[in-house]
């Protein structure tokens, strides 16, 4: 009987342990806040603090690359002085304040730098308490990731259509307010769960003797180091969707429907909303495969996605310059000749 994870004893929830609902719960809300406050962002620069589309793309550049790099310095910290726990619950509250200090133009970078700092405790360190909620033995581990999957999605989903769109008709503070109010939603209930978490793995755990060879450890290098460049690459354009893609649609898009004009997030929710919808039916499809001895690897999954989202981005291409000088239609939009 496997002694690693956490005790079989305890009932499960959806045929998954407690602990992972948790995990579960609190990223998607730290998703929430995260998305709430990025779908807004390029629009307060350009509309409440009147910077110019070149200032608000290098500030929101600087912002995304400050996300993902701080999570490297941020798992360090955790693994070897704060542990998980502390982590998280460290980082959620600095986010939450950076969120609620949005409110004040004047400390509008100082925001930002809180946001990006306190992410970078959170982010590496909930993740990683998944795989000690499960035996070594235990089947349900593989499934555990597209459950938590699916809750980041939910939360990037809620985040934007209620948060963009209540930034755009009442106000930029009331959308950052409900994104500061969300990350503060989740680490209650990190908190208030956390007798159904892992204990935290022992500080600076030895490196054990039977250590990688020097071969081994330079493919494994290799390997990350090419996945890095696709995931590096794929961000970049992925990330254009709070920036560029979002000066476009303002821009560019006929957002109106009849006298309402539909919030930018509720465009890009249609991202996530398809993420929830097709992951289960994609899950089910790679499982027959699998099944088949025809499953694909993590790679050509990962091209796949890639290919998809350069198709994307050329369509979009293609549609602006078929639009011309006038605005692409939108879902409400009728041509100036039958007006």
């Amino acid at each position: 009987m496997s002694t690693s994870g956490v005790a079989r004893t305890e009932s499960s929830w959806l045929g998954q342990p407690p602990g992972l609902t948790i995990l579960f719960l609190t990223q998607m809300w730290e998703t929430f806040s995260y998305y709430g406050m990025r779908v807004l962002l390029v629009y307060y620069m350009t509309k409440q603090l009147l910077m110019g589309q070149q200032q608000a793309s290098l500030v929101y550049g600087v912002y995304t690359a400050m996300v993902y790099f701080t999570p490297i310095v941020g798992g360090v910290i955790s693994d070897r002085w704060l542990g998980r726990r502390r982590a998280v619950v460290i980082g959620g509250v600095v986010m939450a304040l950076g969120h609620f200090l949005m409110a004040s133009e004047s400390a509008f970078y100082f925001a930002l730098a809180a946001i990006a700092l306190g992410n970078g405790l959170f982010l590496p360190s909930l993740p990683s308490q998944i795989d000690a909620l499960y035996g070594a033995d235990d089947p349900r581990r593989r499934s555990a990731y597209n459950f938590y999957y699916v809750g980041i999605n939910v939360g990037g989903l809620l985040a934007m259509l209620f948060c963009g769109w209540l930034g755009e008709t009442y106000g930029w503070h009331y959308g950052f307010g409900a994104a500061g109010l969300g990350m503060l939603a989740g680490l209650i209930i990190y908190l208030l769960g956390g007798r159904h978490l892992p204990p935290e793995p022992p500080r600076m755990a030895a490196v054990a003797s039977a250590a990688p060879v020097a071969y081994d450890l330079r493919q494994r290098v290799l390997v990350l180091l090419a996945i890095g460049l696709c995931v590096v690459l794929f961000r970049a354009a992925y990330e254009q969707t709070g920036n560029t893609i979002a000066l476009w649609a303002d821009a560019r898009v006929d957002r109106a429907a009849g006298a309402f004009t539909i919030p930018f997030g509720w465009f890009i929710a249609l991202n996530p909303a398809v993420v929830i919808l097709l992951t289960p039916l994609l899950v089910a499809h790679w499982t027959r495969q699998a099944r088949a001895g025809r499953d694909l690897s993590s790679a050509r999954k990962m091209s796949l996605g890639a290919f998809g989202l350069a198709a994307c981005f050329l369509l979009l291409a293609a549609v602006d310059g078929a639009a011309g000088a006038g605005q692409v239609p939108g879902p409400g939009w009728r041509s100036s000749s039958a007006c």
